[in-house]
C-alpha cells in the first residue's frame, strides 16, 4: 500500500508528530511506501527518529537564507510580492479557533489545498493529522484518494467553530481515526453513519531502561505553551520545596512561554530546585535517571510522553484532564490522578509518592505493565488493517465518504 501523511509541520517537536513518525516508521518496515508530507518547513531536520525509507516532502517551505538573492526581474518581483502579501494573509478556510490557526497563512492554504486537488484513485492512503488539514481534505482531495482523519485532541477541546466545522466535514472521509474510547463514543454520537475507530498511538520502543526510583528527580515535558500547565506545576513545586528540598523538578521543552515560566520561577525562589532544561534527543535516557512522572495539562488527547514515561517504569501523577491520563492510569495502581487545575492536589500526591520509594517501586512496575498495550506490535497492526480494508473497498468501488464529496471552483480573488 501507498500511505501518505500530511502534517502541519512535519520538522516540529510536538506529540502528533512524534506519533506519526513512529506510525510511519512500523508501517515501511512492514513493507509498505510511506511519504510524510510537510505543508511548511522552518527547520533543516526533522526532529523525530525516522527510517530512511520515508520519503518527506513539503509543500510550503520557509526557511530563510540569508544567502538568497533578491528576485530578478518584474515577474520574479511580483511572485515574491504575491507571496509575501499571502504569507501574512489569513487562510480563508481554518476557522480561526484552530490551535494551529496562525500557521495557515493563504499562502500555505493555498499550497495544501493544490496539493490535495492532484490526489487521484489509486493514490492510496492520504492520513490528515488536526482537524484543520481533515477540513481541507475533505473540501479539496475529491479525486478519489481514500481519506483518513486523524483527531489527535479530544473533541470537546475543540472550540466552537471547529466543532461546527467538524460536525460538516467529518461525514465525508473513509474513517476517522480516534485515540481512546470516550472520544470513539462522543464521535460516534456526533457523526452516526461515520466510521469511527478507535486506535491509541504507540510508543516508539518498550525496550527500555527502567527506572530504579532511587533518584531525587520529578521529570515533565512538553511544549511550553499553555495547555501543559506548567505554570500550574510551579506553585505546586513550591509547596514541597520545605518537606523535599534535595528534590528537582526537571522540565523537558521549548516554548513560547519560557521567559514567563523562569519569572515565575524566580517568584517562587525555586530557581534551586526547578530546571528549565530546553529540548534533548535523549529524553529516553533522562526518564530513565527520574523516579517520578508529573503531567499537568489542561487537556490532553492521548499523553504520549506519559506512556513513554511509563515503559520506563516510572509512576506518574497527573490532573485527570479531559481525555487521555484516566484513559491509560488507574488511580492508585499505577500513578495517582488528582483534579484538573489543583495544584495543591498536585502538590499533595507528588509528596506521597516522593516520601515513599517503596510505593514508587511498586506503582512503576504496575505502569510498565499498563504501557505494554502501548507498544508497536500491539498497535501499529491495527493501523495495517484498517488501510488495508478501506483500500480493499475502494477498489471494490464501495468508498464510504465519497458520494457526499463537491468540487469548489477556484477563486477569482484579485490575489489568486
Amino acid at each position: 500500500m501507498r500511505i501518505r501523511y500530511l502534517l502541519l509541520h512535519a520538522y516540529g517537536r510536538g506529540g502528533t508528530v512524534r506519533t506519526v513518525m513512529n506510525q510511519a516508521n512500523s508501517l515501511v518496515a512492514a513493507g509498505h511506501d510511506v511519504e510524510v508530507v510537510s505543508a511548511i518547513r522552518r527547520r533543516d531536520a526533522v526532529q523525530f527518529p525516522l527510517d530512511a525509507r520515508v520519503t518527506v516532502s513539503t509543500l510550503a517551505d520557509l526557511r530563510e537564507s540569508p544567502y538568497e538573492e533578491p528576485p530578478r526581474g518584474l515577474a520574479a518581483r511580483l511572485r515574491d510580492r504575491r507571496r509575501a502579501h499571502q504569507l501574512k494573509s489569513p487562510a480563508r478556510e481554518i476557522p480561526s479557533g484552530e490551535f494551529g490557526y496562525r500557521y495557515f497563512s493563504r499562502y500555505v492554504e493555498d499550497a495544501i489545498i493544490c496539493y490535495l486537488r492532484s490526489l487521484r484513485a489509486g493514490d492510496g492512503i492520504l492520513v490528515t493529522t488536526r482537524p484543520g488539514l481533515n477540513f481541507l481534505s475533505a473540501e479539496h482531495a475529491t479525486g478519489g484518494v481514500v481519506r483518513v482523519a486523524q483527531e489527535h485532541m479530544n473533541h470537546g477541546t475543540h472550540r466552537s467553530d471547529v466543532r461546527q466545522r467538524i460536525l460538516e466535514t467529518y461525514p465525508r472521509f473513509d474513517a476517522v481515526a480516534v485515540l481512546t474510547e470516550r472520544d470513539r463514543a462522543e464521535y460516534a454520537h456526533l457523526l452516526p453513519g461515520t466510521r469511527i475507530e478507535r486506535i491509541p498511538n504507540a510508543v516508539h520502543s518498550l525496550d527500555q531502561v527502567p527506572s530504579d526510583h532511587h533518584t531525587k528527580i520529578v521529570l515533565a515535558a512538553g511544549r511550553l505553551f499553555p495547555q501543559k500547565g506548567f505554570d500550574l506545576l510551579v506553585p505546586a513545586w513550591a509547596k514541597l520545596v520545605e518537606t523535599f528540598p534535595d528534590w528537582q523538578l526537571r522540565v523537558y521543552g521549548s516554548g513560547e512561554k519560557k521567559a514567563e515560566l523562569r519569572a515565575l520561577i524566580e517568584e517562587h525562589h525555586l530557581y534551586n530546585h526547578v530546571f528549565l532544561m530546553g529540548h534533548t534527543d535523549r529524553l529516553d535516557d533522562e526518564l530513565a535517571k527520574a523516579s517520578i512522572y508529573v503531567l499537568s495539562s489542561r487537556f490532553e488527547g492521548l499523553p504520549m510522553v506519559m506512556i513513554e514515561a511509563m515503559s520506563h517504569a516510572l509512576p506518574v501523577v497527573s490532573f485527570d484532564c479531559p481525555t487521555g491520563p484516566a484513559d491509560v492510569l488507574t488511580h492508585g495502581v499505577d500513578g495517582l490522578l488528582v483534579p484538573p487545575e489543583d495544584p495543591d492536589a498536585l502538590a499533595d500526591a507528588l509528596g506521597r509518592l516522593m516520601g515513599d520509594q517503596e510505593l514508587r517501586s511498586e506503582m512503576g512496575t504496575a505502569a510498565l505493565l499498563a504501557a505494554s498495550a502501548y507498544g508497536p506490535d500491539a498497535v501499529h497492526p491495527r493501523w495495517e488493517a484498517l488501510f488495508g480494508e478501506l483500500s480493499e473497498r475502494h477498489e471494490q468501488g464501495h468508498g464510504h465518504g465519497h458520494g457526499k464529496d463537491r468540487r469548489i471552483a477556484p477563486r477569482k480573488d484579485s490575489d489568486g
